[in-house]
Protein backbone atom coordinates (compact mmCIF):
# COMPACT_ATOMS: atom_id res chain seq x y z
CA UNK A 1 0.00 0.00 0.00
CA UNK A 2 3.01 2.29 -0.20
CA UNK A 3 5.48 3.61 2.32
CA UNK A 4 3.26 6.33 3.72
CA UNK A 5 0.44 5.38 6.03
CA UNK A 6 -3.09 6.46 5.29
CA UNK A 7 -2.99 8.42 8.55
CA UNK A 8 -0.05 10.50 7.30
CA UNK A 9 -1.57 11.06 3.87
CA UNK A 10 -4.92 11.97 5.40
CA UNK A 11 -3.31 14.52 7.71
CA UNK A 12 -1.46 16.07 4.78
CA UNK A 13 -4.61 16.13 2.65
CA UNK A 14 -6.53 17.85 5.44
CA UNK A 15 -3.79 20.46 5.56
CA UNK A 16 -4.37 21.16 1.87
CA UNK A 17 -1.65 18.98 0.30
CA UNK A 18 -3.15 18.11 -3.09
CA UNK A 19 -0.41 15.58 -3.85
CA UNK A 20 -1.21 13.66 -0.65
CA UNK A 21 -4.87 13.65 -1.62
CA UNK A 22 -3.94 12.32 -5.07
CA UNK A 23 -1.86 9.54 -3.48
CA UNK A 24 -4.80 8.60 -1.23
CA UNK A 25 -7.09 8.45 -4.24
CA UNK A 26 -4.59 6.41 -6.24
CA UNK A 27 -4.41 3.99 -3.32
CA UNK A 28 -8.14 3.56 -2.75
CA UNK A 29 -10.04 4.26 -5.99
CA UNK A 30 -9.01 1.13 -7.93
CA UNK A 31 -9.99 -1.15 -5.10
CA UNK A 32 -13.25 0.71 -4.49
CA UNK A 33 -14.11 0.34 -8.18
CA UNK A 34 -13.29 -3.35 -8.04
CA UNK A 35 -15.38 -3.81 -4.90
CA UNK A 36 -18.34 -1.87 -6.32
CA UNK A 37 -18.27 -3.64 -9.69
CA UNK A 38 -21.39 -5.71 -10.15
CA UNK A 39 -23.03 -4.55 -6.91
CA UNK A 40 -25.66 -2.52 -8.77
CA UNK A 41 -28.23 -4.86 -10.31
CA UNK A 42 -28.77 -4.42 -14.06
CA UNK A 43 -32.41 -3.45 -13.55
CA UNK A 44 -31.32 -0.49 -11.40
CA UNK A 45 -28.79 0.86 -13.90
CA UNK A 46 -29.41 4.06 -15.81
CA UNK A 47 -26.71 6.03 -17.54
CA UNK A 48 -24.50 5.85 -14.49
CA UNK A 49 -21.98 3.12 -14.11
CA UNK A 50 -19.89 1.83 -11.24
CA UNK A 51 -17.15 4.41 -11.75
CA UNK A 52 -19.74 7.20 -11.45
CA UNK A 53 -20.98 5.83 -8.12
CA UNK A 54 -17.46 5.51 -6.78
CA UNK A 55 -16.48 8.98 -7.97
CA UNK A 56 -19.63 10.63 -6.58
CA UNK A 57 -19.23 8.92 -3.23
CA UNK A 58 -15.55 9.83 -2.96
CA UNK A 59 -16.18 13.47 -3.92
CA UNK A 60 -18.97 13.77 -1.34
CA UNK A 61 -16.83 12.10 1.29
CA UNK A 62 -13.83 14.31 0.61
CA UNK A 63 -15.98 17.39 1.21
CA UNK A 64 -16.41 16.15 4.79
CA UNK A 65 -12.84 14.98 5.28
CA UNK A 66 -12.30 17.31 8.23
CA UNK A 67 -15.05 15.59 10.24
CA UNK A 68 -13.68 12.09 9.62
CA UNK A 69 -11.70 10.67 12.54
CA UNK A 70 -9.83 7.48 11.63
CA UNK A 71 -9.30 5.09 14.51
CA UNK A 72 -7.03 2.64 12.69
CA UNK A 73 -5.22 2.09 9.43
CA UNK A 74 -7.80 1.06 6.84
CA UNK A 75 -10.58 3.15 8.38
CA UNK A 76 -10.64 5.51 5.41
CA UNK A 77 -11.07 2.54 3.04
CA UNK A 78 -14.03 1.28 5.09
CA UNK A 79 -15.51 4.79 5.27
CA UNK A 80 -15.23 5.26 1.51
CA UNK A 81 -16.64 1.78 0.84
CA UNK A 82 -19.65 2.58 3.03
CA UNK A 83 -20.18 5.83 1.11
CA UNK A 84 -20.15 3.91 -2.19
CA UNK A 85 -22.54 1.32 -0.77
CA UNK A 86 -24.90 4.13 0.30
CA UNK A 87 -24.78 5.54 -3.26
CA UNK A 88 -25.65 2.13 -4.68
CA UNK A 89 -28.51 1.66 -2.22
CA UNK A 90 -29.88 5.09 -3.15
CA UNK A 91 -29.75 4.13 -6.84
CA UNK A 92 -31.58 0.87 -6.15
CA UNK A 93 -34.27 2.69 -4.18
CA UNK A 94 -34.60 5.26 -6.97
CA UNK A 95 -34.87 2.55 -9.61
CA UNK A 96 -37.65 0.92 -7.64
CA UNK A 97 -39.67 4.13 -7.84
CA UNK A 98 -39.46 4.57 -11.61
CA UNK A 99 -41.01 2.39 -14.26
CA UNK A 100 -38.68 0.13 -16.17
CA UNK A 101 -37.98 1.21 -19.71
CA UNK A 102 -36.71 -1.47 -22.01
CA UNK A 103 -36.52 -1.32 -25.77
CA UNK A 104 -37.05 -4.71 -27.33
CA UNK A 105 -35.06 -5.65 -30.36
CA UNK A 106 -35.81 -8.73 -32.42
CA UNK A 107 -32.08 -9.31 -32.79
CA UNK A 108 -31.54 -9.28 -29.05
CA UNK A 109 -30.42 -12.58 -27.58
CA UNK A 110 -31.55 -13.93 -24.24
CA UNK A 111 -29.47 -13.87 -21.07
CA UNK A 112 -26.84 -16.52 -20.65
CA UNK A 113 -28.44 -17.59 -17.39
CA UNK A 114 -31.91 -19.04 -17.02
CA UNK A 115 -34.31 -17.30 -14.62
CA UNK A 116 -33.72 -20.16 -12.19
CA UNK A 117 -29.95 -19.67 -12.34
CA UNK A 118 -30.38 -15.93 -11.87
CA UNK A 119 -32.61 -16.47 -8.82
CA UNK A 120 -30.18 -18.93 -7.24
CA UNK A 121 -27.33 -16.49 -7.83
CA UNK A 122 -29.30 -13.62 -6.30
CA UNK A 123 -30.23 -15.82 -3.34
CA UNK A 124 -26.59 -16.75 -2.76
CA UNK A 125 -25.49 -13.12 -2.92
CA UNK A 126 -28.24 -12.14 -0.49
CA UNK A 127 -27.20 -14.93 1.88
CA UNK A 128 -23.54 -13.87 1.58
CA UNK A 129 -24.39 -10.22 2.32
CA UNK A 130 -26.57 -11.19 5.30
CA UNK A 131 -23.92 -13.56 6.67
CA UNK A 132 -21.20 -10.95 6.20
CA UNK A 133 -23.28 -8.36 8.04
CA UNK A 134 -23.71 -10.79 10.97
CA UNK A 135 -19.94 -11.09 11.48
CA UNK A 136 -17.78 -8.95 13.72
CA UNK A 137 -16.40 -5.82 12.01
CA UNK A 138 -12.86 -7.26 12.11
CA UNK A 139 -14.02 -10.40 10.30
CA UNK A 140 -15.92 -8.32 7.76
CA UNK A 141 -12.83 -6.23 7.03
CA UNK A 142 -10.66 -9.34 6.68
CA UNK A 143 -13.04 -10.96 4.19
CA UNK A 144 -13.75 -7.81 2.20
CA UNK A 145 -10.08 -6.89 2.09
CA UNK A 146 -8.91 -10.29 0.90
CA UNK A 147 -11.80 -11.57 -1.21
CA UNK A 148 -13.48 -8.47 -2.60
CA UNK A 149 -10.62 -5.97 -2.71
CA UNK A 150 -7.82 -8.40 -3.46
CA UNK A 151 -5.39 -7.28 -0.74
CA UNK A 152 -2.38 -9.51 -0.32
CA UNK A 153 -1.67 -10.70 3.22
CA UNK A 154 1.02 -8.07 3.86
CA UNK A 155 -1.45 -5.31 2.95
CA UNK A 156 -4.10 -6.96 5.10
CA UNK A 157 -1.70 -7.13 8.04
CA UNK A 158 -1.34 -3.36 7.84
CA UNK A 159 -5.04 -2.76 7.28
CA UNK A 160 -6.14 -5.10 10.08
CA UNK A 161 -3.37 -4.02 12.45
CA UNK A 162 -1.90 -7.54 12.55
CA UNK A 163 1.78 -8.18 13.37
CA UNK A 164 2.52 -10.17 10.19
CA UNK A 165 1.20 -11.43 6.88
CA UNK A 166 0.83 -14.86 8.48
CA UNK A 167 -1.37 -13.45 11.22
CA UNK A 168 -3.51 -11.74 8.59
CA UNK A 169 -3.80 -15.06 6.69
CA UNK A 170 -5.00 -16.80 9.85
CA UNK A 171 -7.49 -13.97 10.53
CA UNK A 172 -8.90 -14.30 7.01
CA UNK A 173 -9.12 -18.09 7.31
CA UNK A 174 -11.02 -17.87 10.61
CA UNK A 175 -13.29 -15.13 9.27
CA UNK A 176 -14.12 -17.26 6.23
CA UNK A 177 -15.01 -20.20 8.47
CA UNK A 178 -17.36 -17.96 10.46
CA UNK A 179 -18.86 -16.66 7.21
CA UNK A 180 -19.49 -20.21 5.99
CA UNK A 181 -21.23 -21.04 9.28
CA UNK A 182 -23.42 -17.95 8.99
CA UNK A 183 -24.30 -18.77 5.39
CA UNK A 184 -25.31 -22.31 6.44
CA UNK A 185 -27.56 -20.83 9.12
CA UNK A 186 -29.10 -18.62 6.43
CA UNK A 187 -30.03 -21.69 4.37
CA UNK A 188 -32.07 -23.21 7.18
Amino acid sequence: MGDESSFDLLALARAGDQEALNRLLARYLPRLRQWASGRLPPWARTYDDTDDFVQNAVVRTLRNLESFEPRREGALQAYLRQAVLNQIRDAIRGAGRRPAVEVLDEEMTGPDLTPFEQAVGAETIARYDAALAALRPQDQEAIIGRIELGYDYAELATSLDKPSAGAARVAVHRALLRLAEEMQRGRR
